[in-house]
């Protein structure tokens, strides 16, 4: 049974630093000691400076001897990619981890920008997954999950009804653009004549209130959440079920016209109805009384117009104040934004690592496109390696075990018998963004010179989801009595992890959430080990 880490923050104060830039090593220090520890096997201190010698957490014992291992840590060198925040680029199918695919992780133009990429997005075609009125075709979509969790990957779901980038002619077919299923019109939906700004181009679009057309909205939402609610493989939702590219728009359909608020609470509120596990997101141009009644059911928001338009991180804000996790894309792919006019007002801004930077930290991103053209971050990652490497660390939330102590108290019991009690103090701060998320458990063990366990100190500590704020460090203390045997050894260190449940760290599973320090291992784990 895991111990609940109920707790607030200490603060972003220098008192729980460790040394940044120093070897990892460990002083040793032996003495005559009048500590032992609390009665309890696991537990977190409330404030950096809250007393270790406590008259109700210690007391007395004459003849105790005591050793302190003192660790000095420093961050990990390179890109540090982890689940549940950083970074995407478009995964159109499971044609991506082919070798054929220039681009792909097996490319033979794969410059390790897929590296920094925790998880695919893209979009489905509504009209694809829902062919016919209560019939699912999944089949497409299964085969992206499938080979992106073989590659430590989750995925950002959005199902399209409709996108005008497919209009290239004057009344081009309707199914090149128009992705509500045929079925809906059919059954008696709506649909108007469009033009398409800038063009001489026409063609047809559903009326979006259309009471048949929701209907069939929220019969599709209930059928994906019926799938897909809760699915580990998914890492969050968009509920696109209006206007252009299902981003709440009609900015280039002259005709077309958006819904009334109330249509639009009441779809986030059947969302939110059969969604109950996997996170919800609110589409870019989703403001006012909609976003405040999306945060009120605990649907994020997103925003697709960064670097280009001034401002665009400051929307954000709420949605982070909210407690929820931030996601964004630019206003276009890296190349395009390079080449932008930067006049503003009335044009686009260029690309610039300054604003790059800035976009991440003033919306405190959870999630980010490395970019989004169809090279996969090639371009962005050849000019900008060092820097994408850097703000791995900084999206989202990022752990650095900034100061551990091992404290081992020998203290003598009846006979020739010794009562060995250990002690494990860890401080760690989140150095990125953002809060974690999700529920994260933390484990200490004892483990040999290859790094096996050889017995766990303390129970794991769960750190509840949007409880360890960007900023803030926390004190965690791990205890074990009666390991003699094992803390005498030669060789023996102690090992951190991180791990998504309770039950992973029971099944043996290697840990998935990863600490930005050196001493990590191929198994995930951060190893101190003393000198």
């Amino acid at each position: 049974m895991a111990a609940v880490a109920l707790f607030v923050a200490c603060g972003d104060d220098s008192s729980g630093s460790g040394p940044e830039n120093t070897e990892s090593s460990a002083v040793e220090e032996s003495s005559s000691s009048a500590d032992i520890f609390s009665s309890s096997s696991s537990w977190i201190a409330t404030n950096s400076s809250s007393s270790r010698n406590d008259e109700k957490d210690t007391f007395s014992v004459p003849s105790a001897d005591t050793t302190k291992i003192t660790y000095a840590l420093r961050p990990f060198a390179g890109p540090l990619s982890n689940p549940h925040k950083g970074f995407t680029v478009p995964t159109g199918g499971a044609w991506t981890f082919v070798p054929e695919f220039e681009y792909g992780p097996y490319g033979s133009l794969n410059n390790r920008a897929w590296d920094l990429v925790s998880y695919g997005s893209g979009y489905q075609q509504w009209n694809k997954l829902n062919p016919a009125k209560g019939v699912y075709d999944w089949t497409e979509l299964e085969k992206l999950l499938n080979a992106l969790a073989e590659h430590n990957m989750t995925y950002a779901l959005r199902v399209l009804p409709y996108t005008p980038s497919f209009i290239k002619s004057d009344f081009p077919p309707q199914e090149d653009y128009d992705w509500t299923p045929p079925f809906v019109y059919e059954m008696g939906a709506k649909k108007i004549q469009i033009d398409l700004r800038g063009t001489d181009f026409h063609a047809y679009a559903p009326v979006w209130d259309d009471p048949i057309y929701l209907q069939a909205a929220k019969d599709f939402a209930k059928a994906l959440a019926e799938k897909y609610d809760g699915d580990p493989r998914i890492e969050y939702i968009d509920v696109r079920t209006f206007g252009e590219w299902g981003e709440w728009h009609t900015s280039h359909m002259l005709g077309s016209v958006m819904p009334a608020d109330s249509v639009l609470k009441d779809m986030l509120d059947y969302y939110a109805s059969v969604f109950k596990k996997t996170q919800l997101v609110l589409p870019s141009n989703g403001f006012g009384d909609v976003y405040t009644h999306a945060l009120d059911l605990g649907i994020t928001k997103r925003d697709d117009g960064f670097i280009g338009i001034p401002g665009r991180p400051d929307t954000l804000l709420r949605a982070y104040n909210a407690n929820l996790p931030t996601i964004a894309e630019n206003i276009a792919g890296y190349r395009t934004m390079l080449a932008n006019d930067d006049l503003i007002p009335g044009g686009t801004q260029k690309w610039t690592a300054e604003r790059w930077v800035d976009a991440i930290t003033t919306a405190h991103l959870t999630y980010y496109v490395l970019d989004q053209d169809n090279d996969c971050g090639y371009y962005f990652y050849k000019d900008n390696k060092a820097l994408a490497d850097s703000m791995s660390k900084v999206i989202g939330y990022n752990f650095t075990v900034t100061q551990a102590e091992l404290v081992t108290v020998a203290t003598p019991a009846s006979g020739n018998a010794t009562d060995i009690t250990s002690m494990l103090n860890v401080t760690v701060k989140n150095t990125g963004v953002a809060p974690c998320f999700f529920d994260i458990y933390m484990v200490a063990e004892f483990v040999d010179s290859t790094g096996k366990a050889l017995a766990q100190i303390g129970v794991p500590l769960l750190i509840p989801k949007g409880t360890f704020k960007d900023g803030s460090s926390q004190i965690f203390f791990f205890k074990t009595p009666g390991v003699a045997n094992v803390v005498t050894q030669p060789g023996v260190s102690v090992a951190l992890s991180l791990y998504e449940s309770e039950d992973a760290f029971k099944n043996g599973e290697n840990p998935t959430v990863r600490f930005d320090n050196e001493g990590l291992q191929e198994n995930n784990k951060l190893l101190l080990k003393s000198r």
